[in-house]
Order: structure tokens, then sequence, then C-alpha cells
């Protein structure tokens, strides 16, 4: 399925829809692309964790909030998602970013939630990234 968000396309292969957890993550991928902190904020338990691996580690709800604000999306033309996988209190998304120049990032964002619910917020993030 492709949309346009607020800012940007996205394509999202389509789901079943009986999933609250992957509604979710689809949602929070594409605000993460479109600078959304609003959103991001209110998925996010105070204790947040955002461990991107191999450049830094982001502790608690107010370093979290000051790495959205100094995030540059300016350049994102399009968001691919190419896979949603959740289990129990954790997911994963999968996808490509296009940037204006037509450079590409890849990325696995892997979420822990708080708890099992639908309301379960995000305690910890491990992202990989990969440019080319």
């Amino acid at each position: 399925m492709s949309t346009n968000s607020k800012y940007i396309k996205v394509e999202c292969a389509e789901d079943c829809g009986n999933s609250p957890k992957k509604q979710l993550l689809k949602e929070l991928t594409i605000a993460f692309a479109n600078n959304d902190i609003d959103f991001c904020m209110e998925c996010m338990s105070d204790n947040i964790v955002w461990d991107m691996i191999g450049d830094k580690k982001i502790q608690g709800i107010s370093e979290f909030e000051e790495a959205l604000r100094v995030m540059d999306n300016s350049d994102i033309q399009e968001l691919k998602i190419h896979n949603i996988i959740t289990h129990g209190n954790v997911g994963s998304v999968n996808g490509t970013l296009i940037l204006n120049n037509q450079q590409q990032i890849h990325f696995c964002d892997v979420y822990n939630f708080s708890g099992f619910g639908k309301k379960a917020k995000i305690k910890l993030i491990t992202s990989y990234v990969i440019r080319y």
C-alpha cells in the first residue's frame, strides 16, 4: 500500500489489521520520519532507552526528546516499510528511507514494550542503520 503522509511518500505492505502493536509501530515509524515529536513522545515510557548500535545510547525521556529535536529529517522523500513483526511485548520494523539526493538509509528497529497490553509504552529501542 502506498500513501502520502504529512510530508513524505510512504509504502507499507497491507496487513490483516488485527494487531494494535503493528499499527502503532507503523504510525511510529512514519512519525519518526516526519519528525512528529509529540506522537513519538506519547509512545515512550519515562525510562526509555534508545540504543543506536555503533553510534550512541540515549537514556530517559528528556534525552529522547532532545535527540528528536536535533534530528533533521527534511531530506527524506520516501519511507518504505518492508516488515513489521510483533509478538507479545516485542516488535520490529525494517525498511528503507530514500533521501532527496537518492541516498538510501536501511534500518531495523527492535522495540521492547513495558507490558503486553494495547496501551503499553515502549521502554527500549535498538536501532541498526546502514547508509549507502
